[in-house]
């Protein structure tokens, strides 16, 4: 199954953990299967039909935007990063 690793920042909403395993064709319905199972997920993951601009993903070490975006193909042996943006000052 393909994993998706969370950073701490979303742990809380999934109970802590540090990654779930999905069963996708695509980023995006990866991420649309963890927003199903974890609602409270919607905005800080997806925006609309896309992710939100603060949130990166990483396919494999390769960010999604340089590859087909949410049209990536993923496989069971996949690892998805989701990296939110730090910003401060």
């Amino acid at each position: 199954m393909t994993v998706i690793r969370l950073p701490p920042v979303l742990r809380p909403e999934v109970g802590g953990r540090r990654q779930l395993e999905v069963e996708a064709p695509t980023i995006r319905a990866a991420l649309e299967q963890l927003v199903t199972d974890y609602p409270s997920l919607q905005g800080r993951v997806m925006d609309g039909d896309d992710v939100p601009p603060f949130l990166n993903v990483f396919v494999d070490g390769e960010n999604m935007r340089v590859l087909d975006g949410l049209e990536t193909a993923v496989t069971p042996q996949t690892t998805i990063l989701l990296l939110p943006a730090v910003a401060g000052g």
